[in-house]
């Protein structure tokens, strides 16, 4: 049977559902009539004055052509072959019929156009059941669906309905698709007036509805196999393209008023997403789709008109899946792509990709949706952001580069939301505002203002649904609300009854079950909860999840947790029993084929779980049922049951027919049949074989049947059966995984083996189950009164609902009270039907929302769970019981420790009894250890562990040291000197140096730069072409060196022949005269060339000198104007222009600058701490000596020792970075007390023993260093302490006088030595500071100046930043001019050798005609004066004949004969008329004329032949003078052009120098003055606003005050030279006058002076250039050289003549002598038969007939005689031939090898 889903039209099953199903043909075409005419006067297409159809048959005929599926329907339902037989012939001739044009008030009636549902025939189902109200759904995510049909209504798509929203109101209408398939896309007309509905299915149509009547207007048929993915109309609305889903992607262009297609092709290989045309022209469009867009275009070829596709080459950028485009007016297209990024295509190719500044993307994420609105570009992305895009800038976009990207910025922007992703949006039609309406694809629709003005309003979301799959449906016990949650983490309220949303509320995570429950929020499960259900009293509360596991709560106790138990797999479904079972029971229904039931949990006191560690329920009693799959033999039963009917069946046919044979026939009849039951046994076929899949089918559904049993749907294999089943028995000896149980009853489904039930539910009376499908479809089932045994499954109501292919309903519920069903599907719809009811509905009905509970104000709000790693209930209750574990053995641990201590003190007491107990009572160290072994062990250990505690921290340590290096090359490397402060010792004054890094990048790198012009390549010609010459030259000379060597050789080794001589004499003489004239045309021509130069050095009469002109223009430009960089006219000079490598360069100049003089004074400041570092020094040693002195002084006159002055640390900086082991130790000193100090008695005295080696090894070292430091610092005072003990010595005796005196003088010196030494001191210290003083002092001014180096360095880098902004442009216009320039230089070049070259050609030509007019000036000499025949040969020299070019034909003497055949074939001498004689003159110039002299008529044709040549040289000379001058002239053209966009360029880079330097000028300079130095006084007063002032620096005030005296000196200094150059001039003016006398009076001689010599005025230079006939001579030359060669090849044949008669002689002689050998032979032959006759005759009759071996011999000899006789012969006519004088030679003849074997000579 035929899936009900699959209808198209559904009249029939409307009559089936009224009727007893049984239906004809006639029935079927008369219900098939549906078309309504409404003009029945308008006739249709009429053609020869003849009507073909009225409307009325018309319509019929058109349901029967348009309208098939009724057929297939109807075919499929009766299986009737004749019937497709006969319709068959009846399409042939509609398809012969005339096509006609439709009725433009032609419709379709709609009423049987829709899918109706399906009702099973004989069920007295009501066809309207189930009727929708309401729509709380949108498809979001599919494309295009928000329409706009006028200002307040939209349309969009929600699975197999069309809605009609009302923006107003909120009310809803529907639109039902006709397949029942499902809806593919939806159109709106341009003009609003109608609307595409394209449908799905298979060959779905494509509906036209009339807008606002509704009214199906045009039905378009077999457009794709499956579905419509888009549909577009063009800009007039005349055309509908479409393109089809998946599998076939099929491009249709209808004429969609005519439901006629006008071209058909497939789009492409992968998913089309997008078909549109272009607006400003039908015959082009675009597709685009996954990694693809297509460029259309319709073509009228020679074979009609067709659809020419070029695909998108993405080249270089990576290839993208493109939602949104647009088609320019100029036939780009402009592409979005899922990375943000738009893409210009031009010509099938990526022009360019637009990004934002910094490469940043336009969007985040993929374009969806491009338009262009008001010369605007409109961009709508998936990161909820809309931007706008200036057309121009996007229109003439071009790369600039290798990375194909260009950088813009949009106009405006406008950020909808956060968690907003745009899909499509379209215009609203209000007059004087520009709101759009968006769809979200995170389930909005919004209302936007793309103003941008003051008043634009904000983004307004007009409503909000669910976004995906709607997971979870709960409705009320109560009241008409509805609550659902999706992945989209949202739970939404609804009043389903009002048609109301009411609440929403967001959540971190998406949900995936719902049921209706106080405000708690608890984790009891690590994964996705699946199922939530309450036990039938309410108490319990259990949940499942993914996480096979299942939850028990308490519900009384705010949800108390009382456990959980473990299921075989993920739970998918939770079902407590009714009140009608006895106990209360829980169904857990897995996917992967498990069944659980449970019984109600026990309860367990507080007391008895407060020391229970997990919530497992280990002791509950469950109940297993293992599906194992029974399909296959489900099947196999009722193939069995079919053929035993079917065998029956035929039983009973026999029977009968035997006993009407038996009554007939007899036993003949009886007979007959055995025979006939013999033919008509048949093996019959196998049964089917029983088959279980190896992976288990998912359970989708189940529910209680009985106590024990339930019933169960199942997807995969096992569709199409619901299986009834009952738990086994529980063993506990077989394992759960290994059980396999089967059911013990079903239930067959129609239609559902590919569409399984996905959720089932029951009304609120069990009378009705209503099934959720997995094509969307809602089935309906009538049960009996509170008997849901399913009893009967063959009656049910059918209807789709959701989308066909992506809408399984996943919840389905009735209201408390059966008045309404909710259904909801993984295609994003809600739908609310009404249930047919006796019973009307209230309109008014709502649901009665519960008033909140008393007191919920000031109850606290549970927080979400928003952390997705938060332990679950039994997780945290596991910690728990962890923690309390842990602690336990925590203190366990400390009571440990405390009688470790103890022992430990006991211990030491023992070891200190020990100590004071004499040595040889005291026991050893190592009697106290019990075992040294465990000490070893227990060092073992140790070392063990600290070797893995080395290698645990190895990665920590080398990420330190890692760490430290970068710290040190971040802060130390990069540091060249630290700061080092010196202070002084009796001031306050101190001075620090510079902290002194290494010089920056800046200081090393030289940048290129694009400014400076590159040579071009004239210039470049220019340098290379003299080396190019020279190298030329020297490889000409170096080759020709051997040649020449080579000859010589020759000539060295040959001997010169009297011909050679002679032939050499003959050069020698003609070379001597020929060089004889060059040199004379040389020096002819040397002499013109010197006329030339000096005629071309001559000024013209308003000759100017350009080095004046261009003083004069550069005085008339800046003289008496100093520019302003400031000013608006400024050109920056070409060598004051900077960039960002010269800022650079500079940059690094200051920076080297001030590096070196902050190096130099922290030189000065270290040496400066040296000698700080020295006077301590010596003031230590003063010191010292002072209290020596003062130790024999007396007390009274001692003088206060200075203090010795300190080196602090600030002064020696490096010494922060070292130490030594000392400083190590103290720093261990530390941490050990601070350790000590903050932890116990215990870890100190683990330290002690632990530490106690080491520490005692430091001390001897630190007691090793400290006495070696005292001994190496009191060096000088032991020496001086010994000399002073010595001395009190001795003291101790009383003085003598000499000793007083002695003393005293002592006393004097001392005291003399004591001032001195603290003199010197005080000396010491005031020379340092005031070194110090002089020092800082010099250190400030410097700081002075690195501050306003540090100014100027910031303006430098500001400036250098702005130069970078602008150098890629600037680098851009300057590649321009370069490229520009060095074009405008190669065709200048090009011109100046194309001049070079017509010059020539003249130069030529002019050679041509001189050697013309001396051609016929010798014609003229040769014939003489008074000839009487000089008519006749002028005439001949005149005469213009046709000639055939010359070929050079190379071959044998065949070719040439041929090829002087063929000339004298084709040559045609044809005689024109002579220039000085008559038309009707006519002469023969092929005979020369009686008593003329031969040698001049000779003479004449030779002279006609070169005069010929001549002109034809001319003439080719002429026509590459003409093609040159045209070239010229297109050069010269271009040149112009060139040059102009030169100029234009270079005044586009000159603008932006001036607006670079503007913005250069912009930028602040900080300039420090003294009043002094501000001459701008107003009133004698500094005036506040100094911004009109000008800051020069004083050297270029003294150039400009300079100038003026200089110009002043110019001045002058001009006026005077100009003064002389006038009476220069005049001066010159005269002498001018006398040369031109005194030529003309030489030229009057030299004419007179030819008269008297010549007789008349000739030509000196033809006279001096006159030479021998180099052609003559060559020619004279070839013929000695001819004729020495014939006499060499003459006597060379003479030799071989002399030599082949010898040969001839001796070759005879030879004959001769085998002649007489023949004749010898030939005696002794007859001989020889003689005798043999003789012999025979003897002999008699003993031999009859001759022998075979004499017949062979015979015939031998014969052939022999007879060769031998041809020898002969040919040797007779050679010896004929060679006598003959010029005879050939002919090769001797050579016999045959195999006849001359047997001769044996």
């Amino acid at each position: 049977m035929k899936e009900p889903g699959d209808q198209d039209t559904d009249g029939r099953r409307l009559d089936k559902s009224k009727s007893d199903g049984k239906r004809s043909l006639s029935s079927l075409k008369s219900a098939s009539k549906f078309a309504v005419r409404e003009d029945a006067t308008d006739e249709t297409f009429v053609e020869g004055g003849e009507s073909y159809l009225e409307d009325d048959d018309y319509d019929t005929e058109r349901l029967e052509g348009s309208s098939g599926s009724f057929h297939y329907d109807y075919v499929d339902n009766i299986g009737d072959s004749q019937y497709v037989e006969d319709l068959a012939p009846a399409s042939e001739e509609v398809e012969e019929e005339v096509k006609k044009k439709i009725s433009e008030n032609f419709f379709y009636d709609y009423t049987e156009l829709i899918s109706m549902p399906f009702v099973t025939p004989d069920s007295n189902i009501p066809l309207d059941l189930l009727t929708l109200v309401h729509s709380f759904g949108y498809d979001c995510r599919k494309r295009a669906n928000l329409q706009l049909l006028d200002s307040n209504t939209v349309i969009y798509i929600a699975g197999n309905q069309l809605i009609f929203l009302n923006l107003k109101t909120k009310e809803q209408m529907y639109l039902r698709s006709s397949s029942g398939r499902g809806i593919g896309v939806i159109g709106v007309h341009p003009d609003k007036t109608y609307f595409t509905v394209a449908e799905k299915g298979v060959f779905p149509k494509i509906i036209i509805y009339e807008y606002p009547s509704l009214k199906p207007y045009r039905i378009l048929q077999d457009g794709t196999e499956l579905g419509y993915a888009y549909v577009d109309f063009d800009n007039s609305g005349t055309l509908l393209a479409s393109v089809g889903s998946s599998p076939d992607y099929t491009l249709t262009i209808w004429n969609w008023k005519e439901e006629q297609p006008i071209l058909r092709t497939k789009a492409f290989s992968q998913e089309v997403f997008k078909v549109t045309f272009n607006p400003e022209d039908d015959e082009q469009l675009t597709t685009s789709g996954s990694g693809h867009i297509k460029f259309w275009e319709m073509a009228l070829t020679f074979t009609g008109l067709k659809l020419q596709g070029s695909l998108g080459r993405f080249g270089k950028t990576a290839t993208t899946d493109i939602e949104g485009y647009m088609q320019l007016p100029d036939g780009k297209v402009l592409s979005g792509s899922e990375w943000g990024n738009m893409l210009l295509w031009e010509g099938g190719l990526i022009k360019v990709e637009l990004c934002r500044a910094a490469r940043k993307s336009c969007h985040q994420g993929p374009i969806n949706q491009i338009m262009l609105d008001e010369g605007e570009v409109i961009t709508i992305g998936a990161d909820g952001c809309i931007r706008i895009w200036d057309f121009e800038t996007v229109d003439t976009a071009d790369s600039i580069d290798d990375t194909g990207l260009l950088e813009i910025e949009p106009i405006n922007e406008l950020q909808v939301g956060k968690n907003v992703k745009l899909f499509s949006m379209i215009k609203m039609n209000e007059i004087g505002s520009n709101f759009w309406l968006a769809q979200d694809a995170n389930g909005a629709i919004w209302k936007l203002d793309l103003s941008f003005s003051n008043i634009t309003q904000d983004p307004d979301c007009l409503f909000s649904f669910h976004s995906g799959a709607v997971e979870a449906l709960a409705v009320s016990p109560l009241t008409y609300l509805m609550a659902t949650t999706a992945l989209d983490c949202s739970v939404r309220i609804y009043d389903f009854a009002s048609k109301t949303p009411l609440a929403q509320m967001k959540f971190k995570q998406g949900g995936t079950a719902l049921a209706w429950v106080p405000q708690l929020v608890f984790k009891p499960h690590t994964a996705r909860v699946t199922a939530l259900a309450y036990e039938r009293d309410g108490e319990i509360l259990a949940t499942g999840s993914k996480d096979q596991t299942v939850f028990f709560f308490e519900v009384e106790k705010d949800y108390k947790p009382i456990g959980y138990i473990t299921t075989p797999g993920p739970v998918r479904q939770l079902v407590w029993s009714s009140n009608s079972h006895p106990d209360s029971t829980l169904l857990i229904i897995c996917e992967n084929g498990y069944v659980l039931e449970t019984p109600l949990p026990t309860i367990k006191e507080e007391e008895e779980n407060r020391d229970v560690v997990s919530y497992e329920i280990k002791d509950m009693d469950i109940k297993y049922f293992h599906f194992s799959s029974v399909k296959s033999k489900i099947l196999r039963l009722i193939e069995i049951e079919k053929r035993k009917a079917l065998r029956d069946l035929k039983k009973k046919e026999k029977e009968e027919r035997r006993k009407q044979l038996a009554a007939e026939m007899g036993e003949d009849g009886e007979k007959e049949l055995q025979v006939e039951e013999e033919e008509e046994e048949e093996e019959e076929e196998p049964l089917p074989e029983i088959f279980i899949p190896s992976t288990p089918c998912h359970i989708l559904c189940g529910f209680y049947s009985e106590p024990g049993k339930f019933w169960v749907s199942l997807g995969g294999y096992d569709a199409g059966f619901l299986y009834h089943c009952e738990f086994p028995l529980y063993d506990q000896s077989t394992a759960i995984t290994k059980k396999k149980d089967e059911p013990f009853d079903f239930r067959l489904l129609e239609d559902t083996e590919d569409n399984p039930i996905q959720t089932i539910t029951f009304s609120i009376h069990q009378d009705m189950m209503f099934c959720g499908m997995q094509n969307g479809a809602i089935r309906v089932y009538i049960l009996s009164q509170n008997k849901p045994s399913l009893i009967n499954t063959e009656y049910y109501w059918h209807f789709n609902i959701h989308d066909n292919n992506y809408g399984c309903i996943k919840g389905i519920c009735t209201s408390f009270d059966d008045r309404f069903l909710v259904t909801t599907g993984a295609d994003s719809n809600i739908f609310v039907f009404t249930i047919f009811s006796e019973f009307e509905l209230k309109k008014d009905i709502k649901a009665e929302v519960p008033s909140p509970r008393f007191g919920i104000e000031t109850e606290p709000i549970p927080k979400d769970i928003e952390d997705p790693k938060a332990y679950s209930i039994e997780n945290a209750r596991r910690k728990r019981q962890h923690d309390k574990l842990m602690k336990e053995v925590e203190e366990i641990k400390a009571g440990k420790r405390e009688k470790l201590k103890a022992l430990r003190n006991e211990f030491w007491k023992l070891l200190e009894m020990n100590q004071g107990l004499p040595k040889h009572m005291q026991f050893k160290r190592t009697d106290f250890d019990i075992d040294s072994k465990i000490r070893a062990e227990i060092g073992r250990k140790t070392a063990f562990k600290i070797q893995q505690v080395e290698k645990e921290l190895a990665w920590e340590k080398e990420k330190h040291q890692i760490g430290l290096m970068k710290l040190q090359n971040r802060f130390r490397e990069s540091l060249e000197s630290d700061t080092i402060v010196v202070h002084a010792i009796q001031s306050d004054h101190k001075i620090s140096s510079y902290r002194l890094v290494k010089p920056s990048k800046y200081c090393k790198s030289k940048r290129t730069s694009l400014s400076d012009r590159r040579t071009s390549k004239l210039e470049r010609l220019e340098k290379e072409g003299a080396g190019r010459k020279d190298s030329q030259k020297d490889t000409g000379g170096n080759i020709s060196v051997p040649e020449e060597s080579i000859i010589e050789k020759g000539k060295k080794f040959r001997p010169k022949t009297l011909s050679e001589i002679m032939v050499e004499n003959q050069i020698e003489k003609t070379r001597k005269l020929i060089l004889k004239a060059e040199r004379a045309q040389l020096k002819i021509q040397q002499r013109k060339k010197e006329w030339e130069e000096l005629y071309k050095s001559k000024p013209q009469d308003d000759f100017e000198d350009p080095r004046d002109v261009q003083a004069i223009k550069e005085a008339q430009l800046y003289m008496g104007d100093f520019n302003l960089k400031t000013a608006a006219d400024y050109k920056i000079p070409e060598h004051m222009r900077i960039n960002a490598a010269k800022k650079e360069e500079e940059l690094g100049h200051l920076d080297t600058l001030a590096h070196s003089k902050k190096k130099n004074m922290n030189k000065c400041i270290l040496s400066l701490r040296d000698l700080k570092v020295a006077v301590i020094e010596e003031i230590q040693c003063l010191v010292q000596e002072l209290k020596s002195i003062q130790s024999t002084l007396h007390v009274s006159k001692h003088i206060p020792i200075p203090e010795v002055p300190q080196i602090l640390p600030e002064e020696v900086p490096e010494k922060r970075f070292q130490y030594d082991e000392e400083t190590l130790l103290n720093f261990k000193r530390q941490q050990i007390k601070i350790q000590d100090e903050t932890s116990s008695q215990l870890e100190k005295g683990e330290s002690a023993i632990s530490g106690g080696g080491f520490l005692r090894l430091s001390s001897i070292k630190d007691s090793d260093l400290t006495t070696r430091d005292s001994l190496s610092r009191s060096s000088k005072a032991s020496s001086f302490s010994v000399d002073t003990v010595k001395f009190l010595e001795f003291e101790k005796a009383d003085p003598i006088d000499i000793e007083l005196e002695v003393m005293k003088r002592d006393e004097i010196k001392h005291l003399y030595m004591q001032q001195y030494l603290t003199n010197r001191i005080k000396e010491l210290i005031v020379t340092f500071d005031a070194e110090l003083h002089l020092l800082r002092h010099q250190k400030l001014k410097l700081d002075t100046q690195m501050k306003l180096s540090d100014l100027h360095h910031v303006t430098l880098f500001q400036e250098m930043l702005l130069l970078k902004n602008f150098e890629k442009q600037e680098n851009i216009l300057q590649e321009r001019v370069n490229s520009l320039d060095k074009e405008e230089q190669d065709m200048q070049w090009k011109i100046n050798e194309t001049l070079k070259e017509m010059e020539e050609k003249k130069n030529e030509i002019a050679k041509l005609q001189d050697q013309e007019k001396a051609l016929y000036a010798g014609f003229q000499a040769a014939i003489g004066e008074n000839n009487k025949f000089a008519n006749f040969l002028t005439k001949v020299l005149k005469k213009r004949i046709k000639r055939v070019k010359k070929k050079e034909v190379e071959g044998d003497a065949d070719e040439d004969e041929e090829s002087d055949e063929s000339s004298e074939e084709e040559s045609s001498l044809e005689s024109d008329e002579d220039e000085s004689g008559s038309d009707d003159e006519v002469f023969d110039d092929s005979i020369c004329p009686t008593n003329c002299d031969v040698g001049l008529f000779e003479l004449a044709l030779q002279l006609r032949e070169k005069r010929l040549d001549i002109e034809e040289a001319l003439v080719e000379e002429k026509k590459i003078i003409d093609n040159l001058r045209k070239e010229h002239d297109t050069l010269s053209k271009k040149v112009k052009v060139v040059a102009a966009n030169l100029n234009v360029a270079e005044e586009a880079l000159e603008a932006y120098q001036r607006e670079k330097q503007q913005r250069l000028n912009e930028l602040l300079v900080v300039i420090p003055l003294k009043l002094h130095q501000v001459e701008h006084v107003v009133f004698g007063e500094i005036p506040n606003d100094l911004s009109g002032t000008l800051v020069f620096s004083n050297h270029s005030l003294g150039r400009l005050q300079e100038r003026i005296i200089q110009l002043h000196e110019e001045n002058s200094k001009q006026q005077k030279l100009n003064k002389e150059c006038r009476e220069r001039r005049k001066q010159l003016i005269r002498e001018k006058r006398e040369m031109a006398k005194t030529i003309s009076k030489m030229e009057e001689t030299v004419h007179q002076l030819m008269i008297s010599k010549f007789g008349r005025v000739i030509d000196l230079e033809a006279l001096q250039t006159l030479s021998v006939n180099t052609t003559l001579e060559e020619l004279k030359i070839k013929k000695l050289r001819k004729e020495l060669t014939n006499a060499k090849e003459m006597k060379m044949w003479e030799e071989k003549i002399a030599q082949v008669r010898w040969e001839l002689m001796m070759k005879t002689k030879e004959h001769t002598k085998k002649l007489h050998q023949m004749n010898d032979l030939c005696i002794e032959k007859k001989k020889l038969d003689s005798r043999l006759n003789t012999l025979q005759n003897q002999q008699g009759n003993a031999f009859q007939g001759p022998r075979k071996a004499d017949i062979v011999a015979r015939q031998k000899v014969t052939e022999l005689i007879q060769l031998q006789a041809e020898r002969i012969s040919a040797l007779k006519e050679e010896i004929a031939l060679l006598r003959k004088k010029g005879g050939l030679i002919l090769p001797p003849i050579q016999p045959p090898q195999g006849e001359m074997k047997p001769m044996g000579l």
